[in-house]
């Protein structure tokens, strides 16, 4: 009777458990369909900014260093559009606040300590900025270790990331590019494919990239720029920077909701597989008992008739 007893207590806990997957994964089902529409709403807006940034920098002769204070490092467009030889990156590593999400937080934690180690190799140092607990918790383990550094971290952003969130990191590592404790910006997330899939990726923001948007000769003409190329670039590279973190929070965020989508479903098939055997297991306990119980009952049967 106790193996019973200890079979159907398992089974319920089991049920209990399948449940809060079961829930957990209604509501990862329901917001994953929402931001893939917010992925896939804002990535023209942040390629088309980025084409018209290369086209904008392609027009120009040269972008002068003009004597003039910037209220923010953000926009000081001279330093952070100036070549340099690198000697630390700064990533920027955006990971979840929640677990539950299958391999996406491990996924993202090994693919920083591949870069970094990638860096290392070369000679080059790296600053970590971070978003979200889980990453944090994972890489200040061993930031001694492997020898990088933790600049600055991010563990109170909502879970719909903002363009003031965006613009909060990106003044962060403008400041730092600025002072000169990095020579580069680069971030490191997940790009959403679809709800059953992503990948992990790194992008480059700073030093600018000879990207190809595959221009007609006609667009490399020159650009009349109202009212002067300063007040344009200005206020154009600190949208350029934040917009590009902002899609990449995007992307992570749309990228962790199918992760736990799918590891909820998968946790509610392997309850419902469990609690199928143990059913199985508890009817043939049962059924021993009441063998069991028959034979006694015959045998002692037998014996009285004797």
């Amino acid at each position: 009777m106790a193996n019973l007893k200890k079979i159907r207590t398992r089974i319920n806990s089991i049920k209990s458990t399948q449940k809060i997957t079961r829930a957990m994964k209604m509501v990862a089902s329901a917001k994953v369909k929402k931001f893939e529409n917010k992925v896939k709403a804002s990535r023209p807006f942040t390629f088309e900014l980025e084409k018209m940034f290369y086209r904008l920098l392609h027009s120009v002769c040269a972008i002068e260093s003009a004597q003039a204070s910037f209220k923010e490092p953000l926009n000081n467009y001279p330093v952070l559009l100036t070549e340099r030889k690198i000697e630390n990156v700064g990533l920027l590593v955006i990971t979840s606040n929640k677990g539950l999400s299958g391999a996406f937080n491990a996924n993202l934690v090994r693919y920083t300590l591949k870069v970094v180690q990638d860096y290392q190799d070369k000679g080059i140092g790296c600053e970590l900025f971070i978003v979200g607990q889980k990453g944090y918790n994972a890489l200040k383990r061993v930031a001694d270790e492997k020898g990088f550094k933790i600049t600055q971290t991010y563990l109170t952003f909502s879970e719909t990331p903002t363009s003031s969130q965006a613009r909060l990191v990106a003044s962060d590592m403008a400041r730092s590019f600025v002072n000169g404790d990095i020579d580069s910006m680069e971030i490191i997330t997940t790009r959403f494919r679809n709800m059953m899939s992503y990948s992990v990726e790194k992008w480059d923001i700073l030093p600018l990239d000879d990207i190809d948007f595959d221009y007609t000769k006609e667009e490399y003409t020159d650009m009349e720029i109202e009212p002067s190329l300063p007040s344009v670039l200005s206020e154009l590279v600190p949208l350029f920077i934040s917009s590009i973190i902002f899609q990449a929070m995007l992307e992570s965020i749309a990228s962790e909701l199918a992760s736990r989508m799918t590891a909820m479903s998968a946790a509610c098939d392997n309850a419902e597989e469990m609690i199928q055997m143990l059913t199985i297991d508890y009817n043939k306990v049962r059924q021993a008992m009441i063998t069991q119980e028959l034979t006694e009952i015959v045998g002692g049967s037998a014996a009285i008739n004797k």
